[in-house]
């Protein structure tokens, strides 16, 4: 499967609504789901032995937001922090482009649905954003730095 035809399939999963779309194809498995109206594109080779052509699309449905958070556990009476992680494989960057201001610093106050930072995978910008309110406690990754998915990369003393 080349590039071309993986952009063919993001503007099908488009143009026709889908929250999910997954495909196996000689050896070749790609998943795309949208969270938070952002694409989301998982590819995986699998095993010959797992070769099976699979098509599945789901209509949209509730899905976790993007950057999704967890309560982290408490230490020593702390309060717990809301963790969020990264919903993709990518290139984490804290503006939207060199030399520009930080979206969020270490003690920022954060709204709910404000843009945290970006993650670049394969030539698209995800804007991720905050799940809750609070206050920026940690920035994980550095900028620039490539994230894996379900990498921590903020946590948040929710307010």
């Amino acid at each position: 499967m080349d590039f071309e035809e993986i952009k063919l399939i993001l503007a099908l999963v488009r143009e026709h609504d889908l929250a999910e779309f997954e495909l196996e194809h000689q050896g070749f498995k790609i998943r795309i789901r949208k969270d938070g109206g952002h694409p989301i594109v998982v590819t995986t080779p699998v095993s010959a032995s797992a070769v099976a052509p699979a098509v599945a699309a789901q209509p949209p449905a509730a899905s976790p937001p993007a950057g999704s958070s967890e309560p982290a556990a408490a230490e020593d009476g702390e309060m717990e922090l809301a963790i969020v992680k990264s919903p993709i494989v990518g290139t984490f960057y804290r503006a939207s482009e060199p030399g520009a201001r930080a979206f969020v610093e270490v003690g920022d106050a954060v709204k709910k649905g404000q843009v945290l930072c970006i993650i670049e995978a394969m030539k698209l910008m995800n804007e991720i954003e905050s799940d809750v309110d609070g206050v920026i406690a940690e920035i994980y990754p550095q900028n620039a730095q490539a994230v894996e998915f379900g990498e921590p990369l903020f946590a948040i003393r929710p307010a």
